[in-house]
């Protein structure tokens, strides 16, 4: 079975799942607000922006027209940055209302909206009235956009509180390289996805300063133990944290040069500051402005989280990473397991 699939968002996460969807026989249209970035993709089937070197299937259409784009599709698929969620929802319930259309929701973003620490999936519920809407599921997991356009295995978990929706989904995504679990814990998978870019920001800074895998190995670890910590607070499966969408995702973004967290934190270590290192960029570096709203969340809800606290402090307060870490190392020892 294939779906009509609206795709919104042409970065480099959502044309390869675009890409994935269109390869599966799904009729798919990926949307973009920029009409250059449509009309080049639509002339020469390439995205040379965000996924270099390679060449898109005619089949794959791209639109500048919401609209249109959303125009009778069964799915509509999420993945522009976090803080611009709330808006394209808004613009796509007024779509929904006026053509008297229901659609399942699907999200592949990752990090928690500023402000109202809202998850992706609670703003979406939030903007798009029940009448326009079959279901809210979110894709994550280890998946560095990179390599599943070069067909490199890929695994990743959807999430849905109904497993029936989330089978749904997989079946639109499964083949022989982008294989797909379901869950129903949306709250661990949500929570993993967002918070891993944090650790990978500091990661990348921890490289950038000359130290080594013992100390990258301690921080992606320690830094699990406190996304558990948030998210179980929440209600999340403690279990959701050692899977795909937990030290999966910690370890690709955490690792790899292909992470534009992990090599943001990377100039950081090397001395520049955030605002180059922003500029330097050029693309959403998710992990900053989600590490302001998990720190802060944390606050709110008394958890323990100090790397985040530590990497909050260099981002937003200019500390001094060096001092930063020899607090982080020389505070009051305690059980592993507390």
């Amino acid at each position: 079975m294939t779906s009509k699939i609206a795709v919104l968002g042409a970065g480099s996460w959502g044309s390869v799942l675009a890409s994935v969807l269109d390869e599966n026989g799904n009729d798919v249209k990926l949307w973009s607000y920029n009409k250059e970035q449509v009309d080049l993709f639509n002339s020469t089937h390439t995205n040379p922006n965000y996924i270099k070197n390679h060449t898109f299937s005619e089949s794959l259409v791209a639109y500048n027209d919401l609209a249109e784009a959303i125009d009778g599709v069964e799915y509509i698929l999420f993945v522009v940055p976090t803080q611009v969620t709330r808006s394209v929802a808004k613009q796509v319930s007024e779509i929904l209302a006026r053509n008297n259309q229901k659609v399942g929701l699907i999200h592949a973003s990752k990090g928690i909206e500023e402000g109202t620490y809202m998850r992706l999936s609670e703003v979406l519920a939030q903007e798009i009235k029940p009448e326009n809407r079959k279901s809210i599921s979110v894709i994550s997991g280890p998946s560095h956009a990179e390599d599943a356009i070069q067909k490199d295995i890929t695994l990743v978990t959807v999430a849905s509180r109904n497993l029936g929706d989330a089978e749904r989904v997989q079946n639109l995504f499964m083949n022989s390289y982008f294989r797909v679990y379901t869950s129903d814990d949306v709250i661990g998978v949500e929570i993993g996805a967002a918070l891993k870019n944090i650790i990978a920001l500091g990661a990348g800074a921890l490289n950038g300063l000359g130290y080594k895998d013992n100390a990258k190995a301690a921080l992606m670890t320690r830094g699990l133990a406190e996304i558990s910590r948030l998210g179980t607070s929440f209600g999340a499966n403690p279990l959701t944290f050692i899977g795909l969408s937990g030290v999966g995702d910690i370890i690709v973004t955490g690792t790899s040069t292909n992470s534009r967290n992990w090599r943001a934190g990377n100039e950081l270590g090397q001395g520049k500051s955030l605002d180059e290192v922003i500029k330097n960029m050029g693309m959403v570096i998710e992990g900053i402005s989600t590490t302001k709203a998990a720190y802060e969340l944390s606050k709110k809800r008394g958890v323990d989280m100090p790397i985040t606290s530590a990497i909050y402090h260099v981002l937003y307060d200019n500390a001094d990473i060096k001092t930063t870490i020899n607090q982080l190392m020389t505070r009051e020892g305690r059980p592993e397991l507390s």
